[in-house]
C-alpha cells in the first residue's frame, strides 16, 4: 500500500470516530493495529516496520494537534501491553512495566511508538476513551465501560478490517432516572 493512500484514509478513519467519541483534552485513544493484515497478510506473519512508522506518524499528527493522548496496543506476545507516553502513565497510576516491544513481539507499531513517542513507556491496562482496530486485534479490554461501535466511513485500510469503539457514562437509576444526552 502507498504511504499516500494509507495516510489519508486512516485520517479519514480517525476522525470519523473522533467525531463520535466527542473526546476532549487529555483523552486516550487506543489503537490495535496489524501492519501484516494491512499489507495483505495474516496477522503476525508478514509484519512491515516501514507501514508501522507511517501508521503512527499519522496518528500522532491527528492527535498531538487535539491534546489527545495515543495508546499503542502490542501483540499478544507481550500480553496486549500498551506503549504510551510515561507523563500520561504517572499521571494515571498505571503500572509501567518491563518489556521493549520488537517486530515479532509486540508488532511494528508498537515498535513505531516506541521510537516516536517523547518518553515512551509499557503498561499493561488502560482505560482509553475510544480507540480503532486495525485487523481485528482486540481492543476491547482497553477501552472503558460502556462501549458503543462506531462505524467508520473507510472499512478496510489495505486488507485490515477496520472496527472502532467510543465509551459512554453508564445509565443507572432505572425508570425514573434522568439522563443528559450523550449524543
Amino acid at each position: 500500500m502507498e504511504k499516500e493512500t494509507l495516510q489519508k484514509e486512516l485520517t479519514v478513519i480517525v476522525n470519523d470516530v473522533l467525531k463520535a467519541a466527542k473526546l476532549k483534552k487529555g483523552n486516550v485513544f487506543v489503537l490495535g493495529c496489524t501492519t501484516s493484515e494491512i499489507v495483505g497478510g495474516q496477522i503476525g506473519k508478514n509484519s512491515s516496520q516501514e507501514v508501522g512508522q507511517w501508521v503512527i506518524e499519522t496518528m500522532k499528527s491527528i492527535l498531538d494537534s487535539l491534546g489527545i493522548y495515543l495508546g499503542v496496543q502490542g501483540c499478544e506476545h507481550i500480553n496486549r501491553a500498551l506503549v504510551v507516553e510515561r507523563e500520561l502513565a504517572e499521571a494515571k497510576g498505571w503500572e509501567i512495566v518491563s518489556v521493549k516491544p520488537a517486530l515479532h513481539a509486540g508488532g511494528a507499531c508498537s515498535v513505531a511508538a516506541f521510537e516516536q513517542f517523547a518518553d515512551p513507556v509499557e503498561v499493561e491496562h488502560i482505560l482509553a476513551q475510544a480507540g480503532v482496530d486495525i485487523g481485528d486485534t482486540s481492543i476491547g479490554m482497553h477501552v472503558k465501560h460502556v462501549q458503543v461501535p462506531v462505524r467508520p466511513s473507510v472499512k478496510e485500510l489495505g486488507g485490515a478490517h477496520v472496527t472502532a469503539l467510543r465509551s459512554r457514562p453508564k445509565y443507572i437509576g432505572g425508570p425514573r432516572a434522568m439522563y443528559e444526552s450523550m449524543d
